[in-house]
């Protein structure tokens, strides 16, 4: 079992930035893939970023790239999601997740514990 805790989210200017953070319970972490989701109200779940157990391999959706990072530190048990230049269409509930698997994957069926979520939102 694992438990995933986000936080960092907030409310943030267009052009601004947030770090989250999702920490987890257990210590089984370093062997999950992590992913970072985010729905927007009316939208369904996508995928935002995603990295392997090691760190060695990550995943941006096309929207995202050059603007948010990935990363993770498995001696805290915890994954980051640094997203800078933050756009209003960013505005979403964030949510981390973990993959048994422990290998990049991008859709919500490949991840087996999700956090509840923190809300970001960006003002125009």
């Amino acid at each position: 079992q694992v438990q995933l805790v986000e936080s960092g989210g907030g409310l943030v200017q267009a052009g601004g930035s947030l770090r989250l953070s999702c920490a987890a319970s257990g210590r089984t972490f370093r062997r999950y893939a992590m992913g970072w989701f985010r729905q927007a109200p009316g939208k369904e779940r996508e995928i935002v970023a995603a990295i392997n157990w090691i760190g060695g391999s990550t995943y941006y959706a096309d929207s995202v790239k050059g603007r948010f990072t990935i990363s993770r530190d498995n001696a805290k048990n915890t994954v980051y999601l640094q997203m800078n230049s933050l756009k209003p269409e960013d505005t979403a509930v964030f949510s981390c997740a973990a993959g048994r698997d422990g290998e990049v994957r991008i859709s919500t069926f490949d991840y087996d514990y999700w956090g509840q979520g923190t809300q970001v939102t960006v003002s125009s």
